[in-house]
């Protein structure tokens, strides 16, 4: 049985920083490119970053490009989400996603095959 979890979520002030985890379980991990969503209220889901099987090639949202980073350690089988200088706009569950295919970032959320369950990321004014 596959599993995503993620963590790290929690409640900060503009400016600060936060780290997210995303643990895969049951799945080879290495086949797997990975991206994070974010959802907030009332709001559909948005592509947030995207990362390539082997960790080679990034992509992100505009909104985040330049304060969020996303990297991957195939080993422990983690992808994780560096977030900084933390917005009140970036607050939102925060999802990990995982998809087969190579060679192409998939901005939609049904182009993903696992999903993890969210973790709240809060950033207060």
């Amino acid at each position: 049985q596959v599993g995503l979890v993620e963590s790290g979520g929690g409640l900060v002030q503009a400016g600060d920083s936060l780290r997210l985890s995303c643990a895969a379980s049951g799945l080879t991990f290495s086949d797997y490119a990975m991206g994070w969503f974010r959802q907030a209220p009332g709001k559909e889901r948005e592509f947030v970053t995207h990362i390539s099987q082997t960790g080679s090639t990034t992509d992100y949202a505009g909104s985040v490009k330049g304060r969020f980073t996303i990297s991957r350690d195939n080993a422990k089988k983690t992808v994780y989400l560096e977030m900084n200088s933390l917005k009140p706009e970036d607050t939102a569950v925060y999802y990990c996603a995982a998809h087969l295919n190579s060679g192409f970032t998939p901005l939609r959320a049904r182009q993903y095959k696992y999903w993890g369950q969210g973790t709240q990321v809060t950033v207060s004014s």
